[in-house]
């Protein structure tokens, strides 16, 4: 086999186990209650290591593949949805690392909070998830401002958590 086939044959295996790992962490999100948000984000981490071993567009269909696959496998829908709506940040997050530090900060915040709002319109009006409903009726406006801002929080420091474990990845990997 030359090395051409042989380095196509790893990637597609790194590929597939870690595609295998991201929609077990998404199973496994709905468990426990934090999970709904948590597990996307931990699904979304494996990004890091294809970034760097595999091209963009492979990255790219490595998380349509885990999106569809969760989607379609995991019971708890809202954090399949997640997934679906904010995995492919990881692969995003580079180019808008190019803007200056404070439009950055905004268009990360700005891609974070559209997402968000298109995943509730599409959880609330497409599936009519009632309980979703139910939930923002009973907890009111300000509690769920509230919570959208330390959803913003909480992504701003998922963002910081990529960028120094792509840091750490990428030193390790040169040794």
């Amino acid at each position: 086999m030359n090395q051409t086939k042989q380095s196509k044959t790893k990637q597609i295996a790194l590929g597939g186990v870690l595609a295998a790992l991201a929609v077990v962490i998404l199973l496994l999100g709905g468990v426990i209650p934090i999970g709904t948000y948590l597990a996307p984000m931990l699904a979304s981490l494996p990004l890091i290591v294809l970034l760097t071993e595999l091209p963009r567009g492979l990255c790219l269909g490595w998380y349509a593949v885990v999106a569809i696959l969760g989607a379609t496998l995991c019971p708890d829908k809202e954090t399949a949805f997640v997934f679906v709506f904010l995995g492919w940040y990881p692969v995003a997050r580079p180019a808008l690392d190019r803007l200056p530090r404070l439009l950055r900060i905004a268009a990360k915040l700005l891609v974070f909070n559209l997402a968000v709002a298109a995943l509730y319109a599409l959880l609330i009006l497409v599936f009519r998830l009632e309980a979703l409903v139910n939930e923002a009726k009973e907890t009111g406006l300000a509690l769920l401002l509230g919570l959208l801002a330390m959803g913003n929080g909480t992504f701003l420091l998922y963002d910081l958590l990529l960028k120094r474990l792509t840091f750490v990845y990428e030193k390790k990997r040169k040794k």
